[in-house]
């Protein structure tokens, strides 16, 4: 079977092929990140990743653009899926909810592999440079939910910045309860706090109540009664009971 036609798998699955082999692809990850864990991001090259995979260093370039990609495997595809799920949410329905359901994809390729989404954290908070990668690819996302929300408010007067500020709170609200689970080591449910997390902008944003969401406490009235100086007591207390039996 040749490179191209080998079945490509989720980072670090470990799955390989059909047959049990792990892919040319899966092969890269798995050493790069080996050799990251022991000497380091910058004290490694893309010839010891291909040595250590037993592969060409044409087959690197073939996957990967760089070595910062090799990180990231995975965020291309989701990407993309997120751009085709908006794609097919057309005109109707709710675009607070639908961006936010768009960032579980994202969710969803983390908590495919908890183990290589909390190794990639630790190597990404020690290397400046995977960081900014990462920052640059978070910013890709923002850009594909804000896109759909500026498409979704155009009638709005204040269609840009309300999508601008929708996108960047559903991408704070999802990375907040995310990194908190990478932080634990990937101990709890994170699907259910991220749905935490997205039910808060939802709550705030959206204009169509969330199914089971909570009703809004409705408001206390409030009196005001105005009377001249020297009014007897009894006449001001029988002004307010009459306000508030109306």
């Amino acid at each position: 079977m040749s490179e191209e036609q080998e079945q490509e798998q989720g980072p670090g699955a470990g799955n390989g092929a059909a047959g049990g082999k792990p892919t040319t692809r899966d092969a890269l990850i798995e050493a790069a990140f080996q050799l990251f864990l022991d000497r380091g991001f910058e004290q490694t090259t893309i010839d010891d990743i291909t040595g250590r995979a037993g592969v060409g260093r044409r087959s690197f370039f073939r996957y990967f653009p760089s070595k910062e990609d090799v990180v990231f495997p995975d965020h291309e595809g989701a990407l993309a899926e997120m751009t085709a799920f908006l794609d097919a949410c057309g005109d109707g329905g709710d675009p607070v909810t639908q961006v936010c359901d768009a960032a579980r994809l994202v969710l969803r390729m983390y908590a495919a592999n908890p183990t290589f989404s909390v190794e990639r954290y630790l190597l990404t908070r020690k290397v400046p440079t995977l960081r900014i990668h990462e920052l640059s690819v978070v910013w890709r996302y923002e850009r594909t939910l804000a896109a759909h929300l500026r498409a979704r408010y155009s009638a709005r007067a204040d269609g840009a910045l309300r999508a601008d500020v929708v996108a960047a709170a559903v991408v704070a609200a999802h990375n907040h309860a995310l990194r908190t689970w990478l932080r634990s080591g990937g101990a709890g449910d994170v699907r259910e706090a991220v749905d935490l997390a997205l039910g808060f902008v939802i709550d705030t944003w959206s204009e169509q109540p969330r199914p089971g969401a909570d009703a809004p406490e409705p408001a206390d009235d409030v009196v005001v009664l105005v009377a001249r100086r020297g009014t007897p007591m009894w006449r001001v207390v029988q002004g307010i009971e009459s306000a508030l039996d109306g």
